[in-house]
């Protein structure tokens, strides 16, 4: 946590997505106002359940910006000791800009633990036939750059 001023504390948290729609519910809703408002980046197009627009195009497109914010993060940090990424494995963002995300956190912050929290597709909650697909895709780049992967059941109740 950064301490703001007048005693609040504001997670040093950075939110990402390539479409405004979910970051702005999260920001209208009960813990938006707890979060830094320059933390949200987003872009307009969405990567439509696609892991090679989120890892290769669209995803690309962002990766400064977001580098620039988790580095302004970071800097204060005394002992920074890692870094948590919380990430769907189903949809093109989670799956294909997340492990971009990880691949370029991994190179910028080498001697950090990286540890991932990454949300399983189930055919329950979502019929999109591609995220089997984006999931084993993603697999590969966790094993290359994370050092620990919660995999987390999006069943579970």
């Amino acid at each position: 946590f950064n301490e703001a001023s007048g005693n609040k504390y504001v997670p040093r948290a950075v939110l990402v997505d390539l479409e405004p729609g979910t970051l702005d519910a999260v920001r209208a809703g009960p813990f938006g106002q707890l979060l830094a408002a320059d933390n949200f980046v987003f872009a307009q197009s969405g990567a439509g359940n696609n892991w090679a627009k989120g890892h290769y195009t669209e995803g690309a497109e962002l990766e400064d910006q977001v580098l620039d914010v988790v580095r302004r993060e970071a800097e204060p940090c005394d002992c920074e000791q890692g870094i948590e990424i919380t990430h769907s494995l189903g949809p093109g963002t989670g799956a294909g800009m997340g492990t971009l995300l990880i691949s370029l956190l991994r190179e910028e912050f080498p001697d950090r633990m990286m540890a991932t929290f990454s949300v399983m597709p189930s055919p329950l909650v979502s019929d999109t036939v591609v995220e089997p697909m984006n999931a084993t895709l993603s697999v590969h780049q966790l094993v290359e750059n994370s050092d620990e992967t919660f995999c987390i059941d999006n069943e579970a109740h």
